[in-house]
């Protein structure tokens, strides 16, 4: 009877101690909030961090919310209804040069050229960039990052798209596609996977990629507030090694593989398209590699805000960008 009272004992005096353990790991995740700003196969690395448990494995729980539009992006993130932003560098630049206290620092950046392919009405087989001039182009709107790269794009080819085209730009983002389609303009900037799906279609051909001509810039960078860096460091650490250990799973592994893998948040598009998109993508090296925003990169986004007239002013690399936790994370 001794003896079977000390087992008892002893498994009460187990279990009791197991049972707030188990508890305090369990408390132990760390929410993290991200709004991005569209849903996109251009941003796959992030649902791979998702879909592989990679946060998760850093002891973060991810809630994912779709906020359509940089604006709208940039204010949850400032009203604190996100913890962190997945949206275009130059908003943290906006912000900063309206003189925020506390300015949106860019701590990871995920994609590395634009996104945006342009499509022709009519198949061409040696397209050239003057074939442009005197048409109908139906471009992104006014002041985001699309925008300014495809005027960018054009002025490097000798194309003044005010003054050498019938340049439209007031069509909403989610209407340009269906414009198009419909038959407004002889050219179109459009976006993954809109691009291929009107090429499969035979409502379009992609005759040109903006991101291989405009180079490497921050097109999208998650970011977040200073004083959510100095106040959660270690977080936003983890954060970012998530993120690296899915650009890195990426990169290793096929575009098959990573279509399989996202399939999941793209139900309305087939898997065989998800496939030829993150492939071209892939190719074009779209996809950072590592969660580092470099000073080359940064003045080439300023460059090409400057050249579209929307650059407020000059900020230098130190100031709204981070790459100490980046580079940590990689050593």
């Amino acid at each position: 009877m001794k003896k079977w009272m000390k087992v008892s004992i002893l498994l009460l005096l187990t279990a009791i101690l197991i049972v707030p353990l188990a508890a305090c790991g369990k408390d132990e995740m760390q929410n993290v909030r991200i709004a991005e700003v569209t849903r996109s196969i251009f941003y796959a690395p992030q649902y791979v961090a998702l879909e592989k448990g990679f946060f998760e494995e850093e002891g973060l729980k991810v809630e994912l919310t779709t906020t359509a539009g940089g604006d709208k992006t940039m204010t949850a993130l400032l009203s604190d209804s996100a913890d962190v932003a997945l949206v275009g560098s130059e908003t943290s630049i906006y912000v900063s040069a309206q003189g925020s206290n506390d300015p949106v620092i860019n701590f990871a950046q995920l994609t590395q050229t634009d996104g945006t392919f342009l499509v022709s009405r009519n198949k061409i087989d040696n397209f050239s960039w003057d074939m442009l001039k005197g048409q109908t182009f139906l471009g992104q709107r006014k002041g985001g990052m699309p925008q300014m790269v495809g005027e960018f794009v054009l002025k490097k080819h000798g194309i003044d798209p005010h003054a050498d085209m019938d340049l439209i730009q007031n069509i909403d983002y989610a209407n340009i596609a269906p414009a198009f389609a419909s038959g407004t303009g002889e050219f179109v900037q459009l976006f993954e996977p809109t691009a291929s799906v009107f090429e499969k279609e035979g409502k379009g051909y992609i005759v040109a990629s903006f991101g291989t001509e405009s180079g490497h810039v921050p097109y999208t960078t998650f970011m977040t507030k200073q004083s959510y860096i100095d106040e959660n460091k270690e977080t936003v650490e983890k954060f970012t090694r998530a993120i690296y250990k899915a650009q890195q799973w990426v990169e290793t592994h096929s575009a098959k593989e990573t279509a399989e893998a996202i399939h999941g948040y793209f139900d309305n598009t087939e898997l065989g398209v998800i496939e030829m998109v993150v492939d071209r993508y892939k190719s074009q090296g779209s996809f950072a590699t590592d969660p580092i925003l470099d000073t080359e990169e940064w003045e080439n986004l300023q460059n090409i805000m400057d050249e579209a007239g929307e650059l407020p002013k000059r900020i230098e690399h130190d100031t709204l960008v981070n790459t100490e936790i980046a580079e940590g994370v990689m050593e």
